[in-house]
């Protein structure tokens, strides 16, 4: 392996490579053609006597090398990064950076319009993938990097990681406009008589925190719908006479289809926070991004 001839705008596409691992996006990134990306590659290749990246069923793959060079090279230009930011001004207008969000698909219709837009307008070069929490993966999504930030619940936050609250969420009753029995208001003998639809996030479950809190006061509902997610719930009740328990972030987007109604009964709600890994916590663009972040939410 000869280093020698390894300048730091090599590692930098080196780093882009290995998170992208397609050479368009790459070349995209880096404002290269892809041409001179690819000639780029190949000295990297030859420098460090592997291919780093190969042609898998799916697209690139990277090889057990290029995998090994993953955390130890992010590691290493973020310390870069930090040295050369010290002491300048940050301008969120001049920021060239492409940030990957992990949250639930309630997480993102609950904050993703309002943030994209004010991104848009305070750091217009600044591009915002999100993509689908998996908290099961999330530990080392964060410390390779593949992941910038989680929104997620306090309590789903990896041990290792820096958490900061956003803010807390209420559960509020959701029942069709012109329901022929739900008329405003709601007590707990008509909740309970009528079908209900749940949300269970692994699909399938017939229970959830509204089952746990009418149990608690020796009662219970009929369940007569099961889907994975808050999204399609509000199509749902305004089509029938099923009535749900939804987050009220979805619940109040649906003014003119569903009625929103406070449950008969005390229903935990829950709260959201950011998640990061700890080599990100005095990032200046990190830490614009996460106090934007909060200020919206």
């Amino acid at each position: 392996m000869d280093t020698r001839n390894l300048d730091l705008g090599l590692l930098v596409t080196l780093e882009t490579l290995l998170e992208e691992r397609n050479v368009t996006r790459a070349a995209r990134r880096l404002n290269l053609s892809q041409p001179a990306l690819s000639a780029r590659l190949a000295r990297l290749r030859e420098a460090l006597g592997d291919p780093l990246l190969i042609p898998g069923q799916r697209g690139m793959i990277l090889t057990q090398r290029a995998l090994e060079l993953m955390q130890p090279l992010h590691e290493a230009l973020e310390g870069v990064r930090r040295v050369v930011e010290q002491g300048a001004p940050f301008n969120p207008e001049t920021l060239r950076a492409t940030v990957v969000i992990a949250a639930s698909d309630y997480v993102q219709y609950a904050l993703l319009a309002r943030y994209s837009v004010v991104l848009r307008a305070e750091a217009p070069m600044v591009r915002i993938a999100w993509r689908t929490l998996d908290v099961m993966a999330l530990t080392t999504q964060l410390e390779h990097g593949e992941v910038d930030l989680a929104l997620a619940r306090p309590e789903e936050a990896p041990a290792a990681m820096r958490q900061r609250r956003l803010y807390e969420e209420e559960y509020v009753v959701v029942a069709r406009q012109g329901h022929p029995v739900v008329r405003g208001v709601l007590d707990l003998e008509l909740f309970c008589a009528l079908d209900h639809i749940v949300v269970s996030k692994l699909g399938g479950g017939f229970a959830g925190p509204t089952d746990a809190a009418l149990e608690a006061i020796g009662h219970r509902r009929t369940v007569a719908l099961s889907t994975s997610g808050f999204l399609i719930v509000p199509e749902i009740v305004s089509r029938s006479d099923m009535i749900a328990v939804i987050p009220r972030r979805i619940a109040d987007g649906w003014p003119d289809r569903v009625q929103v109604l406070e449950p008969p009964l005390h229903i935990p709600g829950f709260a959201i926070a950011s998640i990061w890994h700890d080599r990100t916590t005095n990032h200046p663009a990190q830490v614009w991004l996460r106090d934007r972040l909060a200020t919206l939410a």
